[in-house]
C-alpha cells in the first residue's frame, strides 16, 4: 500500500514538471498585416479597418505564448485607443477616445503593435509584434449651414443699361467634406425684382433699370450646401439705380499754351478718368503730338547743317552738294526752295528737273571712293500725281574717276523701296545693289538718311535706326556709264538711241546722253564725305529732336503701371488697371522744347484710350480727346555790337607786320526780355560770359565788310590769328571785301577772335582813312546784330618842335582850354591811338606862342593869315557835316597852322594838308 502511494507521488511530480517545462517554450512574435485603412464617423467612436485587425502568434495553441494580450498605439496625441476582443484569436477592436471633429483634424495617422500573453500569467518573457500603420480618415457630418460673409451686400448700377454681372453674394460652409462644405445654389427670397442669380453667387439684372422710378432696390438672398441645408440667416442685397454716366476724361483743356524757355510743361496737370464706377481689367491710354508740319517733322537746333554737324562730333571732311545759290555756288539757282526755318535751305525737285555738280566742287576720289558718307533729309513725294512711285527715281548718281579707272554709284527710290547701286569697277566687274523696303520712303513726312559705304559693307540709318539690306547681284544687262566723272542729283543721265530729224524730215537715230528717272520730292541737307563714317551717336544727335513729350515722375508712377516713349518723342503709351493711378500718372506726362528760341505755332495733341473689362460685355467707351499745344512767339534775342567809331594810328603801325587791329575795344551783348532757365537751354558751347539776364549766347557768323572800294591785293589785307579761330572750331574765308568768320561759338570768344582782326598796307603805298563795318548772326542768320561802323585814319606827327614847347603847350591846354562839358567825349588820346584832330590843336597853341613876337612886327601879315586860316577851318567842318556816317559824332574843330609853318620853312611842303582824306580846300580869290 505504502509502495502504490509512493508511485503515485512520483507520477503527479513528474506531470507538474513536464507542464512547466512545455509553458516556457514561447517562441515566436506575433504576427500582424503591415498597413490598415480606417474610417470613422463624426457621430460615431469605432474605426472600421481594412482589413480587419487581427494578431497571430505560432505558438498557439499553448496557452499564455500562443495568446494574444494586448494592442498598444504609438504616437502623441493619438485620440484613438485599441483593445482585444479575443485572446485565442486574436481579434482587435480600435475605438474613438472621445468625439472625433472632422473640421479641426480630417484625417490620422498612426503605429499599433500587438504582444502576447508570455509565458505565464505574469506576462514575463513578453514578445511583441513589428509596428503597423494605421490611417483613419474621419468622414463627415453636414452639421454646418452656410453662412454669408456679408450682412448687406451693396451695388449700383447705372439706368438703361443691362449688366451680365451686377455684383456676386458668396457664403461659406465649415463642413470639412467636399460634399457638405460647398454651396451648391443660391436663391433669391424676395419675389418680384428684376434679377437673377445663378449658382456661383453672381446677380444680374433681368430688364434695364430707370433711375425715375426706383433708385434703390432691396430684396433677400439666401444659400443651400450640396446637403441641402440652408443658411442660417440669409442675406440682404441693395442695388442702387444711378442716373446715366458717360465714361469720358475730365479737367483737361483743350487749349495749351507753352512760354518758350519755360521748362517742361505739365499736358494735363488735373486730368482724371470717369469710369462711371465700373469694373475695370485695364487701360491703356496713347499721347500723341503732331510736329509733322513743323520744319522736317519736328523742332531741331537752328544752325547750319555744317555748324551742326561739328556740334554733334562728326567727322570732317563733308562737302554740301545742295548748297544755297551763290556766284560762288549757283548750280542750285534753278531749283524752287521752299521758305522755312531749318537750319538749311530745302529744295523742291519736281519730276523733270536736276542738276549737275560742278567737277570742282566734289572732293578728290583716288582709292577712297569704296569708302563714303551720304547724308540728306528726304521727303519723298510718294504716290502723289504722274508716274511716281511706278519708276525708279534718282536721288544721286556719280561716276568717279580712280587714278585712270572709273566706278559709280547711284542711290534711288523706287515706291517704298530705297536702293543703292555700287559699280566697284566699270571696265570688269559687275554693280551690286543693296535695297531695302521701308515705310519711311513713301509715306510723304520728312526722314534722315545717312548712308554708310565701306565696300562690300553697306549701312543705311533712317531717323537713327539702323536697317539691313537685301543684297542683289544684278546681272542683267547693263549699260556702263561713260567714263567721265559727273555727278547729278534729282536724276542721272543715260546713254541711248535717240531720233533726230534731218533733211526731207527724215529721221536717223544717234547715240547719245539724255537725263531720266528725275526724282519727286523735298530734298535738305545733302552732304558727302570720302572716307571715315560717322558714329551711330552722331547720326542720332543730328536727327534729335529737341520737341517732345516726356515723363520723369516715375517715383510716384503706380504699382503695374508701364510707360513708353517712341524714339521721335511724339508718342507716349501709359499702361495700368487702376483708374485713380492712372489719372495721377497721365497728370504728369509732360512737353519740353529745350530750343531757346523754338518755333512758334500749333501742335496738335490726340489722347485715345482703350479699356478692358473682365467681359468684353458693357465694357466702357471712351471717347478720344483732340486738344492743341501754341508755343508762343519767343522774344528775338538782341546781339549788340558796340566799339570805338574811330581811331587814327601813326604809318608805321599800318605798315609794320601786324598792322592795327580794326575793332581793338569790340564788345558783344546779347539780351532777352523774358526770363530762361539755365538748364533748359539750347545747346552751345559752355562760356563763362553770359549776357546780363542769364542767356549764353552763341554766334555762328560774323562779317567784316569793306566801305567803298575793295582792297587792293598788292598792298592791302585783312589779317587775324587763322590758328586761335581753328582751335575754337571756327573758320575764316577772306576775299578783297570781306572777311568772314563761321562757326559756333560764344560771344566770348567771338569778341577775342574780331578784336585781333587787323588791317595792313605795304610801304610807299598811298595811306588814306579806311571804313570798315562788322555784323553777326546766330542761329543760321535767323537773328541778326546791328551794323557796326568803324574808322581808321592815319595820325601825322610834326617833328620840328622842340619838346619844350610841347611841354609849354600840353601845361597850356591843361590850365587854359579844358573842354566844355558837352565835349567831354572827346578825350585827349595816346599817341598811337590818338585822332589828328587833337594834336592840330596843341600845334596851333605852340606855334602861337613860340611866334609871339612876330605877331606885333607882323600884325597886317598875322591878321590876312589869321582869317584865312579861319575860312579854312570852317569849309573843313562843314565837309565833315555832309558826310553821314558822322552825323552822330561829336563837334570836331580843326585848324589848319601849316601854312604858317611852312611859311617859316618849319614844315615840307607836302605835309601841308590836314589829313591825307582831306580834299585841298582852294583859296577864295
Amino acid at each position: 500500500m505504502i509502495q502504490r502511494d509512493v508511485c503515485l507521488s512520483v507520477l503527479l511530480v513528474t506531470a507538474v514538471l513536464h507542464a512547466v517545462t512545455c509553458n516556457k517554450g514561447n517562441k515566436h512574435k506575433p504576427w500582424m498585416e503591415a498597413q490598415y485603412q480606417g474610417i470613422i464617423m463624426e457621430n460615431d467612436n469605432t474605426v472600421l479597418l481594412n482589413p480587419p485587425l487581427f494578431a497571430l502568434d505560432k505558438d498557439a495553441p499553448l496557452r499564455y505564448a500562443g495568446e494574444i494580450c494586448g494592442f498598444r498605439i504609438h504616437g502623441a496625441g493619438t485620440p484613438f485607443e485599441a483593445v482585444v476582443l479575443d485572446r485565442t484569436t486574436g481579434e482587435g477592436l480600435i475605438r474613438a477616445k472621445g468625439p472625433v471633429d472632422c473640421e479641426a483634424q480630417r484625417e490620422h495617422t498612426f503605429t499599433i503593435q500587438a504582444h502576447d500573453c508570455g509565458e505565464g500569467p505574469d506576462g514575463s518573457n513578453s514578445k511583441k509584434s513589428h509596428k503597423a500603420t494605421v490611417h483613419v480618415r474621419v468622414n463627415d457630418v453636414n452639421e454646418f449651414a452656410p453662412v454669408f460673409g456679408e450682412r448687406v451686400f451693396r451695388a449700383s448700377v447705372t439706368e438703361g443699361r443691362m449688366y451680365e454681372r451686377v455684383l456676386r453674394v458668396q457664403a461659406w460652409d465649415q463642413d470639412c467634406s467636399p460634399q457638405y462644405s460647398q454651396v451648391c445654389f443660391y436663391q433669391i427670397l424676395t419675389p418680384n425684382v428684376p434679377f437673377t442669380i445663378d449658382n456661383d453667387g453672381y446677380i444680374k439684372n433681368t430688364q434695364p433699370l430707370q433711375a425715375s422710378g426706383e433708385r434703390l432696390i432691396r430684396f433677400t438672398v439666401t444659400a443651400y450646401d450640396c446637403g441641402k441645408k440652408r443658411a442660417v440667416e440669409d442675406a440682404e442685397v441693395e442695388i442702387q439705380v444711378k442716373p446715366t454716366c458717360k465714361p469720358s476724361w475730365r479737367g483737361w483743356n483743350k487749349r495749351i499754351e507753352y512760354v518758350p524757355g519755360s521748362g517742361s510743361l505739365a499736358l494735363f496737370p488735373t486730368i482724371h478718368l470717369e469710369t462711371c464706377e465700373e469694373p475695370i481689367w485695364s487701360i491703356q491710354a496713347t499721347v500723341e503730338i503732331q510736329t509733322s508740319h513743323i520744319a522736317k517733322g519736328c523742332d531741331r537746333d537752328n544752325y547750319s547743317e555744317k555748324s551742326l554737324r561739328k556740334l554733334c562730333g562728326a567727322a570732317p571732311g563733308d562737302v554740301e552738294l545742295l548748297p544755297p545759290s551763290s556766284p560762288t555756288f549757283n548750280w542750285t539757282h534753278s531749283l524752287p526752295i521752299q521758305d522755312t526755318q531749318d537750319s538749311s535751305p530745302v529744295f523742291w525737285f519736281n519730276g523733270s528737273q536736276s542738276v549737275e555738280v560742278p567737277p570742282g566742287r566734289l572732293p578728290a576720289g583716288g582709292g577712297a571712293a569704296d569708302h563714303l558718307t551720304l547724308s540728306f533729309w528726304l521727303k519723298h513725294a510718294g504716290g502723289s500725281g504722274g508716274k511716281s512711285g511706278k519708276e525708279e527715281e534718282v536721288l544721286l548718281c556719280n561716276t568717279v574717276q580712280n587714278d585712270g579707272s572709273f566706278s559709280h554709284y547711284t542711290l534711288a527710290v523706287h515706291g517704298c523701296r530705297i536702293s543703292f547701286l555700287y559699280w566697284s569697277l566699270l571696265d570688269s566687274s559687275h554693280p551690286v545693289k543693296f535695297l531695302w523696303k521701308l515705310e519711311q520712303v513713301c509715306d510723304v513726312e520728312w526722314h534722315h538718311y545717312a548712308l554708310s559705304l565701306e565696300f562690300p559693307t553697306v549701312s543705311l540709318y533712317v531717323d537713327g535706326v539702323t536697317y539691313d539690306p537685301a543684297l542683289m547681284h544684278d546681272n542683267g544687262a547693263l549699260t556702263s556709264p561713260k567714263r567721265q566723272g559727273r555727278m547729278m542729283i534729282g536724276g542721272c543721265w543715260t546713254d541711248e538711241k535717240i531720233s533726230v530729224k534731218v533733211n526731207d524730215g527724215d529721221t536717223s537715230r544717234i547715240s547719245g546722253s539724255t537725263v531720266g528717272r528725275f526724282l519727286r520730292g523735298y530734298v535738305s541737307g545733302l552732304s558727302l564725305r570720302l572716307g571715315t563714317v560717322d558714329s551711330r551717336e552722331v547720326i542720332d544727335c543730328l536727327y534729335a529732336c529737341k520737341e517732345g513729350l516726356q515723363y520723369t515722375d516715375f517715383d510716384s508712377l503706380g504699382k503695374g503701371m508701364k510707360v513708353h516713349v517712341n524714339p521721335a518723342q511724339s508718342q507716349l503709351t501709359l499702361e495700368g488697371d487702376d483708374a485713380p493711378s492712372f489719372s495721377r500718372a497721365l497728370q504728369h506726362v509732360e512737353y519740353l522744347n529745350s530750343l531757346q528760341f523754338p518755333t512758334p505755332g500749333v501742335r496738335p495733341l490726340k489722347l485715345q484710350t482703350t479699356v478692358r473689362c473682365l467681359t468684353n460685355e458693357g465694357c466702357l467707351t471712351i471717347p478720344d480727346l483732340d486738344g492743341y499745344l501754341v508755343v508762343l512767339q519767343p522774344d528775338a534775342p538782341q546781339v549788340q555790337l558796340a566799339g570805338s567809331p574811330r581811331s587814327a594810328h601813326p604809318v608805321s603801325d599800318f605798315q609794320g607786320p601786324l598792322g592795327v587791329p580794326i575793332f581793338p575795344d569790340l564788345r558783344i551783348t546779347c539780351t532777352v526780355s523774358h526770363n530762361v532757365s539755365p538748364n533748359k537751354l539750347e545747346r552751345a558751347p559752355r562760356s563763362d560770359v553770359q549776357s546780363p539776364d542769364g542767356i549764353e549766347c552763341a554766334l555762328e557768323r560774323c562779317e567784316i565788310g569793306i566801305m567803298g572800294e575793295d582792297l587792293n591785293p598788292e598792298y592791302e589785307s585783312l589779317s587775324l590769328d587763322v590758328s586761335s579761330a581753328w582751335q575754337r572750331g571756327l573758320e575764316t574765308e577772306n576775299s578783297s571785301r570781306s572777311l568772314q568768320i563761321t562757326g559756333v561759338q560764344n560771344v566770348a570768344v567771338y569778341e577775342d577772335i574780331l578784336r585781333s582782326v587787323s588791317y595792313r598796307t605795304a610801304a610807299r603805298a598811298s595811306l588814306y582813312a579806311r571804313k570798315f563795318h562788322v555784323s553777326c548772326s546766330e542761329m543760321n542768320g535767323r537773328y541778326i546784330s546791328n551794323q557796326l561802323y568803324t574808322e581808321v585814319d592815319v595820325l601825322h606827327g610834326i617833328h620840328a618842335i622842340s619838346p619844350n614847347h610841347l611841354q609849354s603847350a600840353q601845361q597850356f591846354v591843361h590850365n587854359m582850354h579844358q573842354a566844355p562839358a558837352e565835349l567831354s567825349g572827346h578825350a585827349l588820346v595816346s599817341a598811337n591811338r590818338s585822332s589828328v584832330f587833337p594834336g592840330v590843336a596843341m600845334v596851333i597853341i605852340v606855334v602861337c606862342i613860340g611866334f609871339l613876337a612876330l605877331i606885333v612886327t607882323l600884325g597886317l601879315s598875322r591878321i590876312h593869315n589869321m582869317r584865312q586860316r579861319g575860312s579854312e577851318g570852317a569849309e573843313i567842318e562843314a565837309a565833315n557835316q555832309r558826310d553821314p556816317f558822322w552825323e552822330d559824332s561829336a563837334m570836331t574843330i580843326t585848324v589848319n597852322p601849316m601854312e604858317s609853318l611852312q611859311s617859316r620853312g618849319l614844315v615840307p611842303a607836302q605835309k601841308s594838308s590836314v589829313s591825307e582824306k582831306e580834299e585841298p580846300i582852294e583859296e577864295s580869290p
